[in-house]
């Protein structure tokens, strides 16, 4: 009887213990963000856009400075080219993209020697 009594006591103890630590709040995800570095970020329909992002963990977070790579085929050598287009050269002009949070799948930094990285700065001269 006391081994039970004991084993119940544990799992409880246990889960009191879960239980107060979900209850703490997680770092929003804002606070890992350096707002001077690019980030890429995959949405659900596939498509990747690089930027400064504000207001990651909000419902509507801001990717600013906004480049995407843009593929061509050559239809004679079927040779496939990656570019990086800077938005804005649309012809509604935009500044800005504000994306729904649920659009999301991930976030990951830019690498500062990446391609993309270098691709950026070149685009700036």
């Amino acid at each position: 009887m006391s081994k039970l009594l004991l084993t119940i006591s544990a799992a409880c103890l246990m889960l009191a213990a879960t239980c107060c630590q979900k209850l703490q709040p997680a770092a929003p995800a804002s606070a890992t963000i350096d707002a001077s570095k690019y980030y890429g970020v995959l949405l659900t329909n596939g498509s990747v856009y690089f930027g400064h992002i504000e207001g990651l963990g909000s419902p509507f977070p801001v990717l600013k400075e906004v480049y995407y790579i843009q593929s061509s085929q050559n239809p004679e050598t079927k040779e496939v080219k990656n570019i990086l287009v800077k938005r804005g050269k649309e012809w509604h002009g935009p500044d800005r993209m504000i994306i729904n949070e649920k659009s999301i799948v991930f976030v990951e930094p830019v690498g500062i020697d990446s391609t993309v990285a270098k691709l950026i700065e070149e685009s700036k001269r």
